[in-house]
């Protein structure tokens, strides 16, 4: 059994410590019930939230792209899906800028905070999110997720699933890439950090995964899941007492 400064569980946060879908949309409806129902500010909420995977992505596989802070990402597309959907004068600069900032505000998922706790008694914990720094230490406060480090994909230089990011991380730790567990909400990220020589842990979370259900499907004999928490089990609580089960750590 190793011991726990030899391994590290590096998180990733939107969808996997946070419920964003909820925390977003009643964010909006709340300031504009009269403007759109809450169903419609939910799809203006995934279409927000898929407009960063876009921009991350990009940047991960193109580094001549332009960086900016996810922060800035997200003002920015705000303010152009507004437009898109003729809401441009809803809000005042203020309060888009405020708006925008609900990313830092994100609610946690009900086995979280204790979640972590656990992971915290097996080995260090980290985040590993394309968010910037300042949202995710906001983040962290604001949801009480005690991680023993924080790391942004801004500290590389670019955005995951670039291997830049969680090679670094591991090399910051002072770790080889076998002693991390990615945990994630979402196969693509999992898949990546399998690639780069970590191990990892699925977590099912309501409406996150984006693969279709006969890719999620071969992905469960596909190698590069080493623990698969489903929806019906308790969360990260699970995943701590199936990796002390199953000797994993």
């Amino acid at each position: 059994m190793s011991t726990s400064s030899q391994i590290a569980f590096l998180f990733d946060v939107f969808g996997t410590c946070v419920d964003w879908r909820t925390t977003v949309t009643n964010e909006l409806h709340r300031r504009a019930p009269s403007a759109m129902t809450i169903t419609e500010w939910g799809k203006f909420a995934q279409e927000w939230r898929n407009s960063y995977k876009v921009f991350t992505k990009s940047r991960a596989e193109d580094d001549t792209l332009p960086m900016k802070t996810v922060d800035q990402h997200h003002l920015d597309a705000l303010q152009e899906l507004l437009a898109a959907w003729d809401l441009t004068d809803l809000w005042s600069a203020e309060e888009l800028q405020d708006i925008s900032f609900v990313w830092h505000r994100l609610e946690p998922w009900a086995d979280s905070e204790k979640g972590i706790e656990g992971f915290n008694g097996l080995g260090r914990t980290c985040t590993l999110s394309n968010g910037n720094t300042s949202l995710l230490r906001d983040l962290q406060s604001h949801a009480k997720l005690n991680f023993s480090h924080l790391f942004s994909a801004e500290d590389f230089g670019t955005f995951k699933p670039n291997k830049a990011v969680y090679l670094g991380a591991a090399d910051r730790l002072g770790i080889s890439p076998s002693q991390c567990f990615m945990v994630a909400a979402h196969l693509p990220d999992l898949k990546a950090a399998k690639g780069c020589g970590y191990r990892t842990i699925y977590v099912e979370r309501h409406l996150e995964e984006d693969w279709s259900a006969q890719k999620v499907e071969e992905s469960k004999t596909a190698g590069f899941v080493d623990l698969w928490i489903t929806e019906g089990e308790n969360g990260f609580l699970a995943a701590v007492e199936r990796l002390k089960d199953e000797g994993l750590v």
